[in-house]
């Protein structure tokens, strides 16, 4: 009798709780996120790698600007609408004035030639009035002294976060804070990525790091900060309070785009002090880790292994949203907001999700807001028309899910480490073997093959670092690799795997085994891969050295210690992408230049790959306008590479981005990285859409509950007669 009373109870108590959730309606069932968040101006998106560093003297990977650009602010930035691209002032008053000097610092007047330029000086006037963001860097006593600059144990004791500091302050942006960043380029304990490159270009930037890394040999153990203040740089160098001036060596045209990233946005020199307390950097708060800006958005949660938040900064500047744009921006919305004040969003929400089902589904769900898309969704999201030309399927218009694309300046390679004595040779013989081991291997890996698979076609074979849409880059008979291709029927065929062996004959590895040893030729791939995807994609991989009868072992591992990896040149073979900078050749070609290799040079060069040709060649074109001489030094430098082959050429990718209709003013472009500024949402609509599209539908459950619990009546009832009379039975 108890059994029967207690799984009655049981089932009407899973209906009642049912037929109650069947009724709550004020929060999605499975909504991730909080339901007061509901029609906040809140914008949610994902990431998929933690970023190692947030100091903008650092940084230089596409998972890590997605953060420092919404932060930081350089003098400089690109129009959001024009194309191609166009500089204008961020917080400049205006496009900076150039002047050229000769040896003794006098200005060259009229036409002059780029051999008589021996200086460039760049003059930089910003705009008065911006302030920095709230951080406690900034609070000081009543003599003016920074509150939190000389913190003892006690104190310390009640601090794990930034947040926990219990003041803020602000101060207004001078001169002075770009100079003192231009000066963390040369700092010993930095590491930049483009010292090397700087340092040919800044005056004695070179020199300056030498003076301070005497400064810091002699500066006493306890003392850890080296304010940079009291070493001057002569190459760069505040006019007055809001100007001041860059001297480069030469003529770089080039140099004007790099005012427009990171590396070259403000760092007080409050926030290094601050930062260099040995009690904060034990606490892991660093500058590489809680950025201060002037830009639009602060960093205000960081939680890389879960998730990541952007709020507005209360003391962001004036800015307003493009007032022109291309002819068909206004048909397409995208002048609709013109003049109105900067940012649209009061809070960016980056959620980590390694994996691209979770990351498709919350999208479908509207809990992202916006989506690339990967191999396993595309047939669901995608369709070609009779022409080619890609639209959203029926499924996603119904949704109101648009697509936009754009053309990538972009590549993605495999890289060969030239420093491996197999694949780049030590020795004259042994470096023409290995350039005929990795010609081999550029012909029989089939990027055709693989992005038909992998990328849904949505890029092109990479016939040399150059994409389409710079400068320097060649398409048609006259842009294949010969090295790869033959030009037939008005179109590149990639070459027979026959001439791939012949060349892996040659090298001394005939049928993929190693003729001085007998054994089978075995190369090792780095990689950062994760997902199902990835899988697939490395599974392919090896089928292509398969081809040659080589054995290809993955050797997996996170991005932070693939970087590492690279650093120290311990890859043999990895895989890589690039996302230009700058819409200018050298921007692709620099990342071959010899000077700038990794080992040694911490250079972007990740395959230390060193040509004396291509070097000197390099050093006349990087200075160069853009014309026929520049165009034939171009040629003559890819011709180089292609027959090197330090690289497996890969492809240059298309960007798809599948937005929904709440998400506003999109248009897409790897150039420009500040855009979240310029996006609007309508979170009202966006709360809607997601009631509609997550409704939790319990009847059906209900219903199959309410059977069952008939199927049981008579059950339970029989049971209960047999124990009645079973009872009776046993009293009598």
């Amino acid at each position: 009798m108890k059994l029967a009373l207690n799984t009655r109870i049981d089932l009407l108590g899973i209906l009642l709780v049912l037929l109650l959730l069947t009724a709550c309606g004020g929060h999605n069932w499975n909504n991730p996120y909080a339901s007061e968040d509901a029609v906040r101006n809140t914008l949610y998106t994902v990431f998929t790698e933690r970023p190692k560093h947030l100091d903008p003297v650092q940084s230089y990977s596409s998972n890590e600007i997605q953060f420092t650009a919404q932060i930081y602010e350089p003098p400089l930035q690109y129009h959001y609408l024009k194309r191609p691209y166009a500089l204008t002032p961020a917080t400049a008053k205006e496009m900076p004035k150039v002047k050229y000097l000769d040896a003794q610092g006098n200005q060259l007047q009229g036409d002059v030639r780029a051999h008589d330029i021996i200086y460039s000086a760049y003059e930089i006037t910003i705009r008065p009035g911006i302030l920095f963001q709230p951080h406690p860097a900034f609070a000081n006593d009543v003599r003016g002294n920074g509150l939190f600059h000389n913190l003892n144990q006690q104190e310390l004791a009640s601090i794990h976060k930034l947040s926990d500091f219990p003041q803020t302050g602000t101060r207004e942006l001078v001169a002075d804070d770009y100079v003192y960043q231009i000066k963390r380029l040369a700092h010993p304990k930095l590491h930049s990525p483009i010292y090397g490159l700087m340092a040919d270009y800044i005056a004695g930037l070179r020199e300056y790091a030498e003076v301070l890394k005497q400064a810091e040999q002699n500066q006493s153990a306890e003392k850890m900060f080296l304010d940079l203040r009291d070493y001057p740089l002569e190459g760069v160098q505040a006019v007055d309070r809001y100007t001041y001036r860059i001297t480069v060596i030469g003529k770089y045209p080039q140099f004007v785009y790099w005012l427009a990233m990171p590396f070259f946005a403000p760092i007080p020199w409050e926030a290094d002090r601050f930062y260099s307390q040995q009690g904060l950097i034990q606490k892991n708060i660093t500058l590489d880790w809680y950025p201060v800006g002037t830009g639009p958005y602060m960093l205000t949660e960081n939680n890389p292994n879960l998730r990541m938040v952007l709020e507005k900064n209360p003391n962001f500047h004036d800015e307003y949203y493009p007032i022109d744009g291309m002819q068909e921006d206004e048909g397409k919305g995208l002048l609709a907001d013109a003049g109105k004040k900067l940012p649209f969003i009061d809070k960016i929400v980056f959620v980590r999700e390694k994996e691209s089902i979770p990351r498709w589904n919350k999208f479908l769900q509207g809990y992202y807001d916006t989506s690339g898309i990967g191999s396993d969704s595309f047939d669901q999201a995608i369709q070609l028309t009779g022409q080619g030309e890609a639209i959203v399927t029926e499924a996603m218009v119904d949704q109101g899910i648009r697509l936009e694309t754009a053309v990538a300046a972009s590549t993605y390679y495999m890289g060969f480490n030239m420093l491996d004595p197999i694949v780049g040779g030590v020795d004259e013989k042994s470096r023409e073997s290995a350039r005929k081991l990795r010609q081999a291997i550029s012909i029989a890996v089939d990027y055709e093959e693989f992005i038909s698979i992998f990328a849904n076609g949505r890029g092109m074979p990479a016939q040399s670092p150059i994409s389409p849409g710079i400068a320097g880059y060649r398409g048609g008979k006259e842009g294949i690799n010969p090295v790869v291709y033959d030009w037939v029927n008005g179109q590149p065929q990639r070459k027979s795997i026959q001439i791939a062996k012949s060349l892996l004959a040659q090298a001394g590895y005939p049928d993929g085994i190693d003729q001085r040893t007998g054994a089978p030729l075995i190369l090792y791939f780095d990689v950062t891969a994760r997902s199902t995807e990835d899988r697939s994609r490395l599974d392919w991989m090896r089928k292509q050295f398969q081809k040659l009868n080589i054995q290809l072992v993955v050797r997996s591992t996170d991005y932070n210690r693939f970087q590492d990896k690279i650093r120290k040149g311990n890859a043999q073979i990895f895989e890589w992408g690039w996302n230009a900078d700058y819409p200018d050749a050298e921007n692709f070609l620099f990342l071959l230049y010899g000077p700038q290799r990794k080992v040694g040079n911490s250079g972007e060069n990740a395959a230390n790959y060193q040509n004396e040709e291509y070097d000197r060649l390099f050093e006349r074109m990087k200075n160069m306008e853009d014309g026929p001489e520049r165009q034939s030094i171009i040629d003559r430098m890819v011709e180089i590479l292609r027959f090197d082959a330090p690289w497996l050429w890969g492809y240059h990718p298309k960007d798809y981005g599948l937005y929904h209709s709440w998400y506003q003013n999109v248009k897409p472009n790897r150039i420009s990285n500040n855009n979240l500024k310029y996006i609007k949402l309508d979170a009202k609509q966006r709360a809607q859409k997601r009631k509609e599209w997550n409704e939790l539908v319990l009847w059906p459950v209900a219903l199959i509950l309410l059977a069952l619990v008939a199927c049981f009546v008579p059950a339970i009832t029989a049971f209960r007669r047999h124990e009645s009379g079973t009872a009776v039975r046993i009293a009598s």
